[in-house]
């Protein structure tokens, strides 16, 4: 497997300086947003769709520096019925297009999370449902089989005729796709184009074991983030997972992103990207740095260590 990084979190620094950074640290593959959720601090959507000069002049900056361009992110909700979804989607549309003329094979998503009903305005993540109340099936199979399932029928064929061969959903909350489980729903449903972009911080605080999960989705894994979590424990032990304080409030929420390897030790990494390489995944792992307890440089130089002492090449 490869060290990759999500360029994001050097959104403070030009274009070019972002590149020499990311040479400097020894990395030679990227990740790149496009919109969606990211203000995309370094790549211009529009410009480069509209200019083969512009495009030329950007993959030349990387060549530049022996970088390799390994996916085009556009996370965000697709499925939101409001003015955001619309805007998210031409989004994801104009992303698959970029890649296509930049010979980008993978393209990182969200799968979307619509409203409970034609009539409502907010989406609505349903994550209880036994027999009562009876309407909340009814809006997760309103959610799947009336909006998420004929979407994605129709984005994959976009994505064929763009010439991309992967679409990597990030397993996040909030969204229809958030595990394993969900994920083969959908995949079964639209091909095996759609897989996971396997994030081992997101199934943590959820409950799930990453290494598990990694097993039971074999072929199905598109992608990787090296994304680390914490549960704190003084704080989960009395109220739960569920967690509706700001990202920012570190010190009081009961679980926090984290620099690789301040969540889960560096034995965990190594067993969970051993089991990640036997399942048959070879290719890209992308560092996402969110950690807000300590500073970015901190945060990537802590990861960085971390995931070359236990990546399996």
């Amino acid at each position: 497997m490869k060290l990759s990084y999500v360029t994001d979190s050097l959104g403070h620094l030009p274009f070019e300086k972002m590149l020499d950074t990311v040479a400097e640290m020894g990395i030679d593959t990227i990740e790149m947003t496009t919109g969606g959720w990211s203000p995309a601090p370094h790549l211009r959507l529009n410009e480069l769709l509209e200019s083969e000069a512009k495009r030329s002049e950007f993959l030349g900056e990387l060549e530049k520096r022996n970088i390799k361009l390994c996916a085009l992110n556009c996370s965000g909700n697709p499925l939101d019925p409001g003015e955001l979804g619309k805007e998210h989607r031409e989004v994801t549309e104009k992303t698959m297009e970029l890649a296509g003329l930049l010979g980008v094979k993978k393209v990182i998503m969200m799968s979307g999370l619509p409203a409970g009903s034609p009539e409502d305005k907010i989406p609505n993540w349903i994550t209880y449902t036994v027999s009562w109340p009876p309407v909340l099936k009814d809006i997760l199979d309103y959610q799947w089989n009336e909006v998420a399932i004929p979407y994605w029928k129709e984005l994959v064929k976009k994505a064929e005729l763009c010439g991309v061969e992967k679409i990597a959903l990030e397993n996040f909350s909030s969204m229809l796709v958030y595990n394993p489980e969900t994920l083969f729903r959908l995949r079964n449903a639209v091909g095996p184009m759609v897989g996971l972009n396997l994030d081992p911080s997101h199934l943590i605080w959820m409950g799930a074991d990453p290494i598990l999960s990694a097993r039971e989705l074999g072929a199905a894994i598109h992608h990787v983030h090296g994304k680390d979590v914490r549960i704190e424990r003084h704080l989960s032990a009395v109220n739960g997972v569920l967690e509706t304080k700001e990202v920012t409030d570190t010190a009081n929420r009961a679980w926090n992103y984290v620099a690789v390897g301040c969540g889960q030790d560096l034995q965990w990494w190594k067993e969970f990207f051993s089991v990640v390489r036997m399942m048959g995944y070879n290719a890209e792992v992308s560092l996402e740095m969110e950690d807000l307890t300590m500073s970015v440089e901190a945060g990537i130089r802590t990861s960085i260590d971390a995931l070359k002492q236990t990546l399996s090449f």
